[in-house]
């Protein structure tokens, strides 16, 4: 997967005659997953039509501060735009357009998005052989630099003035390799092996019958996804669960019971340098298990359970330099019982869920967390959507490895 899925793009188009390779630029942006606005210059249309381009966006191309045809027009506002953005890339930026971007030269829509914009912002510079070797565009990119955008090397190649040299755009692809390789060098957990428990255990009672509980494994598969989306390896080892995920930094590795879950965690363990156990672990598995199907007789038929391995506490006991985070589903005292657990486990931090808190527990899209660590910090969230709160747990292990 890569990484721009799911970013939010402003593309800005200045008027060159590379802006034609725009079109492509658009098309492999949706292709890798992200979400894209196209800002056009009132000269690129020369070159390039608004309709090809918001045909491959799927989102109304941009120019103007507003539809001068319609009095009642809506303002396109340039602070949105800018905030809206993950992602600013400028492609082509011609000579006028790095000018313009210097200097504040706020004379169109894409120059004032570029000053309200609060994201990361890369231009990939566009010109004929002599503009490109000028002082003055030299100048520019020392200056755009310096103010901490990013630049994306022009190539070498045949030019439109039928010279040959520096100045080519960066092919569309090209870009996308550059885009991809600089936010990846840049993902905080880079580099970091995470291990994830999700979903439930099933514990057998005969061949067709078992003991389980609620668990979707949502919680644990968007936490995997967050983790990877910040530069980790994940392995994320689930119990039984509809849910799938297709991520090539996410090692799904599937287990039925509790006993499987407990050899799989200590398999990996010691390689991690992150383990967050949001599995809904059995407490308690049938101390036998039939070969057969249990055939309905008696009017009352009784289980012998017995106590499965604690795996949380298995690894808080062997653990070394491993950030360990567990997860609580309390009903009554949660704080006190989520600091004992804290204590007996091992633990750096515990993510305390209460179901007597509307919209929070399993089959629930949302949730609704306390973060307490080993001094007992308390610090609890408000109900959000559980992606949200996976950002939240991510958020707690990036301060962690950053320190």
């Amino acid at each position: 997967m890569s990484v721009l899925s799911g970013k939010k793009i402003v593309l800005g188009i200045s008027g060159g005659i590379a802006a034609y390779k725009s079109a492509s630029l658009v098309r492999l942006f949706i292709k890798a997953g992200a979400h894209v606005q196209v800002i056009m210059t009132p000269a690129s249309k020369d070159f390039v039509t608004p309709l090809t381009l918001s045909t491959l966006s799927k989102n109304p191309v941009h120019s103007t501060f507003y539809n001068e045809e319609d009095e009642n027009a809506q303002w396109n506002n340039h602070v949105e735009l800018g905030l809206w953005a993950d992602i600013m890339i400028i492609a082509p930026a011609t000579a006028n357009t790095l000018s313009k971007m210097v200097n504040g030269n706020c004379d169109n829509l894409l120059i004032a998005t570029y000053l309200s914009a609060k994201c990361p912002v890369y231009f990939a510079p566009a010109m004929d052989l002599d503009m490109y070797k000028h002082p003055s565009t030299s100048a520019s990119f020392q200056s755009l630099k310096k103010y901490g955008n990013t630049m994306i090397p022009a190539e070498t190649g045949e030019l439109a003035s039928g010279l040959s040299g520096e100045g080519r755009m960066a092919e569309p692809e090209n870009i996308i390799a550059f885009l991809e390789a600089d936010l990846e060098s840049k993902l905080p957990l880079k580099g970091k092996k995470i291990m994830i428990t999700a979903g439930p255990t099933y514990e057998a009672i005969d061949p067709v019958r078992f003991i389980g509980n609620y668990s979707t494994g949502k919680m644990g598969f968007d936490i995997a996804k967050s983790a990877a989306n910040h530069g980790a390896f994940v392995t994320l080892i689930c119990g039984p669960t509809h849910l799938s995920i297709v991520d090539s930094n996410i090692d799904v590795i599937r287990v039925t019971s509790a006993v499987e879950m407990y050899d799989a965690c200590h398999l990996y363990f010691n390689e991690m340098d992150v383990v967050i156990c949001a599995a809904a672990v059995a407490d308690y598995k049938p101390k036998s298990v039939a070969h057969q199907k249990i055939k309905k007789s008696d009017l009352e038929f009784t289980i012998l359970l017995e106590k499965t391995k604690d795996i949380l506490l298995s690894l808080g006991e062997i653990k070394k330099n491993q950030f360990l985070i567990g997860f609580a589903l309390e009903t009554e005292n949660e704080i006190e019982n989520a600091k004992l657990k804290i204590q007996k486990k091992n633990l750096d931090l515990i993510v305390l869920n209460s179901l007597q808190d509307e919209g929070a527990g399993f089959g629930k899209a949302t949730n609704k967390i306390t973060f307490i660590d080993k001094q007992f910090t308390i610090e609890p969230m408000p109900l959000k959507s559980k992606e949200l709160v996976a950002i939240d747990i991510i958020n707690k292990v990036i301060s962690f490895t950053n320190k």
